[in-house]
């Protein structure tokens, strides 16, 4: 059997068992509490106000396919990539192989890695988007995620389209190493050409966005949005307060905190990103038309 015959077979399993496993759990969790407030909501209801609770306004994670099915115009997406997977070049192991976390993060997610990229619409504006899932350990980075940004960012350049990442990472993946890293650059650099095209480019950092990710692209956008909330950081508080002996804000760390400090330009809720992005987009391409 073929490489590619093989992966597309692995791809229709994993894919039946997210089915599934998704129709199991709608049947036992009708009811959501929501962890900040405790407002107790019918499960519709959290889903069609994109995982925010009408309550508090407190954000619950979302998947990336979550994510398109809220940014984009129904049936716009078209995936690029797909079928990339991280192999195994240092041959880690912990308490597991590496290969085996890999294989179990695909049956568990249905995706190849933690980034999707793609083209999608906003409004009929066509964008090229790159989204994280918190869910593939932890919205990693690894040489794989760093691969596929650089192929999208590189076709967005190539086809004069604006460019959206949305981040959710703990940062560089350790059982890559040393590649792991190299992402950082490699990603940074393919950027620069974007912007010597005059093409914009926004980020928004979900929660959370450490490490790696945060010290790269993450922070490299033209305009910069982040969620309520978020927890947006390089090194953890403890790391901090520990190295500088002092208490930090309770609030340091969260999306306002960055804000109040000029470290980001906007935080929008996830239910008016949509609009937002489309707004921002707008404005750019009436000035320079």
């Amino acid at each position: 059997m073929s490489l590619s015959k093989w992966l597309e077979k692995k791809r229709n399993l994993i894919s039946d068992l997210n089915i599934k496993k998704s129709t199991a759990i709608s049947k036992k969790n009708l009811w959501i509490k929501c962890d900040n407030c405790g407002f107790l909501m019918y499960h519709k209801i959290l889903e069609v106000n994109s995982k925010v609770c009408p309550q508090c306004n407190h954000h619950f994670p979302a998947s990336s396919d979550d994510r398109i099915n809220y940014l984009f115009d129904t049936n716009s997406w078209v995936s690029f990539d797909n079928t990339l997977s991280s192999t195994d070049p240092l041959g880690f192991a912990d308490r597991k192989f590496y290969s085996d976390r890999l294989f179990e993060m695909q049956t568990k997610t249905g995706l190849s890695d933690a980034v999707q990229t793609g083209i999608g619409s906003i409004n009929t504006l066509k964008v090229a988007c790159g989204i994280m899932d918190f869910r593939f350990m932890g919205g990693s980075m690894g040489s794989v995620v760093g691969e596929k940004l650089t192929r999208l960012i590189e076709k967005a350049t190539a086809m004069k389209l604006p460019l959206v990442i949305l981040c959710a990472s703990g940062g560089a993946r350790m059982q890559e190493g040393m590649l792991s890293l190299m992402q950082m650059a490699k990603v940074s650099s393919v950027l620069d050409k974007h912007y010597q095209a005059n093409l914009p480019y926004f980020t928004i950092l979900t929660s959370p966005t450490t490490g790696g990710v945060t010290a790269s692209f993450a922070m490299l956008g033209d305009i910069i949005i982040a969620e309520p909330g978020a927890v947006i950081a390089f090194a953890g508080r403890r790391v901090i307060e520990q190295t500088i002996k002092e208490q930090l804000p309770d609030n340091f760390q969260t999306s306002e905190y960055l804000f109040e400090h000029g470290f980001i330009d906007l935080i929008t809720p996830r239910t008016h990103l949509r609009s937002q992005l489309y707004h921002l987009f707008s404005l750019y391409f009436n000035s320079i038309s």
